[in-house]
């Protein structure tokens, strides 16, 4: 069925045509959330009311059009509500990722003139109150949790509502009239600024409208889909197509726990859809060898047999003609495997859909062959941010799929991809040259190198500011590198340098589990990582590693040296960004004095290209 009014102009004719649609109809619901261990459902008409209650609120406190109002929060109910409330009332939403430090997000108030925040609970809250004195525009907070005891000019949301529904009661005219137009500002995005401060990408109701509209036709989402939702709403990429496309359908949200209880949350939310990123793939493809490795004997080879089984069944259909005999194998091979993988995931999975960071051709390769469809696409915070998707009926792994409906694309003579449509944000807030950097010509320059497939669909080579330019002058992209090293299954993480050296070097993160057990096998005796990794047999594993991906590649992409790294990348440490990049400045600093010691012992042995 597709979009329930494809005919929206702007977000609050969305919100509004669905909740008309599903009027009256107690047993559908648009969010569930988990409340003492099982989902409950959040029906339309309730999302409804209160969403009007708390923009009543919102208005009564003299929020305006165009006013900016940001938003602290986890994904939960209340950022559906505090989303629709903003919106609906003209104004522009400014979504922070809750693990900002206070600093960050007292700059972005500041940068934004945010007039209203509203927080999740007391820790962001807390975060909120240390900085305020310092945000002269900021006079309304507003915390979704219940305040257990008062906290000076700050409201929780029970409240909040309660008052705009008394509100609304005494004037019932209070939110007529107020209308958002097509070209007006949505929401404020902050990218995440992998380098310097973050700059505001300004999105129009237009530019998330055409993306959910253009999105609908490739990925066909009913009232009987549903989805589980753990990527950040504050990211443009879960807003547009995890929020905003699945509501403009009719499709159930069942908000994740926490990134840990995924699996489990999966198995009770029976989902058909789920938008993640490449990195929850890495770990479910090695819980699921760990699983069949650790059973060993039959099992182990019924599986291995399978996945074999499944990859020859995928390149024969691809070709367009599947022998008999291997379309029976491949039929008792789902009975014995698939299926009950299939079932872990809910039994009800029929896609999902990568984004956010590329995703490696031989982790799509083993989904595909035990039964699970990937569709990976392309976009950034600037584009609303589906650009490209691959096609569930034609998925090319290594690619990010043809463009949708609406965008046009071109490769620049230096390789960079460019991109026009109706989609592409209106520009950097408060930042001219930086928007006059990216737009010229109507045409975004996306900063990614790429290439385009005689099928018409994208293949990514590398960032444009991630080019390694090594002394000798050679141009080395080193996400392909990167890949080749992330195949193996003792590395959780890496990242390439060599920026103005002779050659390349690799920062490895082992994936310690495997190594333990590697330990274990060889009666290794290491407590910490930190023996682990000065091991010289665990060092060995590495050095083969290396040597073999070498045969790969060109001379001046070779590996010369490695540095195993005891702590991962992540947030909190400052080394990844809030959707899961690599911050290659940050790391490349950390590890400064380590990198040069590597150089200087090996610049002796080799001599500069």
């Amino acid at each position: 069925m597709g979009l329930i009014n494809p005919d929206f102009q702007t977000l609050p004719e969305l919100f509004t045509s669905v909740f008309s649609h599903f009027r009256g109809q107690a047993d559908k619901a648009p969010v569930a959330r988990k409340i003492n261990g099982a989902y409950a459902p959040i029906s339309y008409d309730a999302l409804a009311e209160d969403y009007r209650h708390f923009a009543a609120y919102l208005k009564q406190r003299g929020i305006e059009p165009g006013d900016r109002v940001a938003i602290l929060s986890e994904n939960r109910p209340g950022w559906y509500l505090a989303d629709m409330a903003i919106l609906s009332l003209g104004a522009t939403d400014v979504p922070l990722y809750p693990s900002l430090p206070p600093n960050q997000i007292e700059y972005i108030l500041n940068n934004c003139g945010a007039k209203g925040i509203i927080v999740s609970n007391m820790l962001q809250l807390g975060k909120v109150l240390s900085i305020w004195p310092k945000l002269p525009e900021l006079n309304m907070v507003i915390v979704m949790n219940k305040l257990e005891e008062p906290v000076d000019d700050v409201v929780d949301l029970a409240q909040a509502k309660i008052e705009g529904k008394k509100s609304l009661e005494a004037a019932p005219w209070l939110l007529d009239g107020i209308k958002a137009k097509p070209d007006d500002v949505a929401t404020l995005i902050y990218t995440s600024g992998t380098t310097g401060l973050p700059k505001g990408v300004m999105l129009t109701h237009r530019n998330l409208c055409e993306n959910v509209k253009s999105c609908s036709t490739v990925i066909r989402l009913d009232e009987t889909d549903s989805s589980l939702s753990f990527l950040p709403l504050s990211h443009a990429y879960e807003r547009t197509g995890g929020y905003y496309l699945l509501f403009a359908c009719g499709a159930r949200i069942y908000l994740a726990e926490s990134i840990e209880t995924i699996s489990l949350n999966i198995s009770e939310a029976r989902p058909t859809i789920i938008f993640t990123v490449p990195r929850l793939f890495d770990r479910m493809k090695a819980s699921i060898l760990k699983s069949v490795t650790s059973e060993g004997g039959m099992k182990e080879k019924i599986f291995f047999w399978a996945v074999s089984t499944g990859d020859k069944y995928h390149k024969q259909l691809a070709a367009g003609k599947v022998s008999p005999i291997l379309a029976a194998q491949h039929n008792l091979a789902d009975k014995l495997v698939y299926s009950k993988i299939r079932k872990k995931f809910g039994g009800r999975l029929r896609y999902f859909v990568s984004g956010g960071a590329a995703l490696p051709q031989k982790t799509g390769e083993f989904f595909q062959s035990i039964g699970i469809t990937i569709l990976e696409g392309f976009g950034l915070t600037e584009t609303s941010p589906v650009t490209h998707v691959n096609r569930p009926e034609k998925v090319k792994f290594g690619t990010v799929g043809p463009p949708v409906s609406n965008v046009e694309v071109r490769i620049a003579p230096d390789g960079e991809i460019m991109l026009k449509g109706p989609n592409i944000m209106k520009g950097y807030w408060k930042d001219e040259d930086a928007t006059a950097e990216v737009i010229k010509d109507d045409w975004f320059y996306t900063g990614d190198i790429g290439l385009i497939d005689a099928d018409g669909y994208l293949k990514i080579t590398d960032r444009k500011k991630h080019i390694i330019v090594t002394s000798g002058g050679k141009n080395i992209a080193p996400l392909p590198i990167e890949n080749l090293i992330l195949d193996s299954p003792y590395v959780d993480q890496t990242m390439i340098v060599g920026e103005k050296r002779p050659f390349l070097i690799a920062l490895i993160v082992p994936d310690f589990v495997k190594l333990r057990d590697f330990a274990a096998e060889h009666q290794i005796k290491a407590a910490s990582p930190k023996e682990l990794i000065a091991n010289k047999e665990v060092v060995q594993i590495y050095e083969k590693l290396l040597k073999s991906i070498s045969r790969q590649l060109a001379t001046h992409e070779k590996v010369r040296k490695f540095l195993l790294v005891e702590q991962p990348f992540s947030i909190e440490n400052g080394m990844m960004t809030p959707t899961l990049k690599l911050k290659r400045k940050e790391i490349t600093s950390k590890f400064s004095a380590e990198i040069d010691n590597l150089y200087n012992a090996l610049n002796m042995v080799y001599n500069t290209e």
